[in-house]
C-alpha cells in the first residue's frame, strides 16, 4: 500500500487549532490574554494564524492546566521558569499530539468510570 506523506502547513486557523487541540476557540482566545508567550500573528483580514510552535505551546499550557492542575498564575510562572532556564519544547508536534490524545482518553475513561460507579451505587438505584 502506498504511503502518502503529509504536508505540514506553515499557518493554521483558530478553527484548525481548536480541532487539533480539542479546545474551544474561546478558550484559545482567552489564553492569549493570560499567557504573554501565546501571541499568534494576525492575517491582513485580522484572522489569527498559528504556527506549529504556537500549537506546541498550547499543548504545554493545556497539560499544565488540565493534567498538572496548575492555576493560570501557576502555569504562567512555570512557563516563565522554563523560558528562564532555556528549556524548549523538544518533543515533535506529532508526539505532543499523541500525548494529548492519550491524556484526553484517560480523562474520558475516568469520567465514564465515575458515571458507571455512580449508576451502580445502591443508594442511587433505590428510587
Amino acid at each position: 500500500m502506498k504511503e502518502t506523506k503529509k504536508i505540514k502547513k506553515l499557518y493554521y486557523s483558530i478553527s484548525e487549532v481548536s480541532q487539533i487541540t480539542s479546545l474551544k476557540a474561546y478558550v484559545l482566545r482567552y489564553w492569549e490574554t493570560e499567557f504573554a508567550e501565546l501571541r499568534p500573528k494576525k492575517s491582513r483580514a485580522g484572522s489569527r494564524t498559528y504556527t506549529l510552535d504556537d500549537i506546541k505551546l498550547i499543548f504545554l499550557i493545556k497539560r499544565l492546566l488540565y493534567d498538572d492542575k496548575y492555576t493560570i498564575e501557576g502555569a504562567r510562572q512555570r512557563l516563565q521558569q522554563l523560558q528562564h532556564v532555556g528549556e524548549q519544547i523538544d518533543l515533535s508536534f506529532e508526539q505532543l499530539r499523541r500525548d494529548d490524545l492519550i491524556l484526553e482518553l484517560k480523562r474520558e475513561m475516568r469520567e465514564l468510570l465515575a458515571t458507571l460507579n455512580h449508576g451502580t451505587n445502591p443508594q442511587h438505584s433505590k428510587k
